[in-house]
């Protein structure tokens, strides 16, 4: 038989989504049948140091200190950006002028110009791109699609979504990039967006919305400890009232100081003929409510994750015995590599991205006018 061409790898950043991402490599590599043999060849960081370390542990050969070295490699394909918002416009088009396919942490740029200019970029040269909302890769949202675009809960009336951590809830917590506005913004940029994503990938296009925006914590310590603190000038809950193109209404919360909240994905759908419930925090089920049973038995019923849900069964043979956060991140990589191959994208891709960054900033300019806002 003959043997797969392999495919580089250049990972930038190996914090929280850096370690995900070469985790859904690894693990992607020995679940599915991909088209490469993947090589994680080169880590970069902030230092050699750092990057050496991280390599060590997370299976690279080689390492750097500087992320520009990766462009000019010839043993890379794919450049991998899991560093803060501010520095993903660059790395991105330093990688797509090398030729290089480009998979990205979300959010995809701090601003809709900035994504759409990357967005431009990657489909002029004709390389692959894939935006991190992992959580779109969940074979229950898959189900609830399917369900969807199936009509198995009639016509859709109303959507109610939410994005809700606690990871900033603590007013002692000191400042950190992700309160940098020059980020994008707060809680609707970092973890809304998430929500958005799901909203457009479940019910389609958002044309109209109205929003408000709240920063509960007006200042933060400018390191731990400290007595000296620097003013929040992003927002802490983000609230969205959203009309869709297909005449569904809904509503969508983001919200980093949710006490308690450790991973609130959560989606509602109503339809003329039933409803969809799911939560984050138990992603291996699906609540559907049809109101064709009988009465007197009518009421939400449990679907748990099972093989006939593609692709849990490359994980797990047994139905019920749940998938985790890092398998979401190993199909994302399987989906991405497919599209590296050319073969048909299941995204999100840059495009993508930027339609959820678009809307990301019309909240924002909404809540600032206080007024409606269509989506350009």
């Amino acid at each position: 038989m003959a043997s797969k061409k392999r495919l580089g790898i250049g990972l930038i950043g190996s914090g929280f989504m850096g370690k995900t991402h070469a985790l859904g490599f690894a693990t992607a590599s020995r679940v599915f049948d991909l088209p490469f043999d993947v090589d994680l060849a080169v880590l970069a960081d902030v230092d050699a140091a750092t990057a050496a370390r991280a390599a060590r542990s997370l299976g690279f050969r080689r390492s750097t200190g500087n992320w520009r070295d990766l462009l000019d490699d010839p043993e890379l394909q794919v450049i991998d950006i899991t560093t803060p918002n501010t520095l993903h416009r660059e790395m991105a088009l330093a990688s797509i002028a090398a030729g290089k396919h480009v998979y990205c942490e979300k959010p995809l740029a701090p601003t809709a110009a900035d994504a759409l200019e990357m967005t431009q970029a990657a489909a002029k040269a004709g390389l692959a791109t894939q935006v991190g909302f992992n959580y779109l890769k969940n074979p229950m949202l898959a189900l609830a699609k399917r369900l969807i675009e199936a009509g198995e809960i009639g016509e859709v009336r109303t959507f109610r979504g939410v994005h809700a951590e606690d990871y900033m809830a603590d007013a002692q917590s000191p400042w950190t990039w992700r309160l940098d506005p020059a980020g994008g913004g707060g809680a609707l940029a970092d973890i809304g967006s998430h929500a958005l994503a799901t909203a457009r990938y479940l019910i389609g296009p958002i044309t109209e919305l109205i929003a408000a925006v709240e920063t509960p914590i007006i200042d933060r310590p400018v390191k731990p400890g400290a007595r000296e603190t620097r003013p929040v000038e992003v927002d802490d809950v983000a609230r969205l009232l959203v009309r869709f193109a297909n005449g569904a209404t809904g509503n969508i919360e983001a919200n980093w100081i949710a006490t308690g909240r450790k991973m609130q994905h959560d989606f509602e759908v109503y339809g003329s003929r039933g409803a969809i419930l799911f939560s984050q925090e138990r992603f291996n089920e699906l609540g559907v409510y049809f109101i064709h049973d009988k009465t007197g038995l009518r009421g939400f019923r449990t679907v748990f994750a099972a093989p006939e849900h593609e692709p849990y069964g490359a994980f797990c043979v047994a139905p019920g015995h749940q998938i985790g956060f890092n398998d979401l991140k190993a199909i994302e990589v399987r989906d991405f590599i497919r599209a590296v191959a050319g073969e048909p994208t299941r995204g999100p891709d840059f495009a993508e991205g930027y339609e959820i960054q678009k809307l990301v900033e019309t909240a924002y300019r909404s809540a600032r006018e206080r007024r409606w806002m269509t989506v350009d």
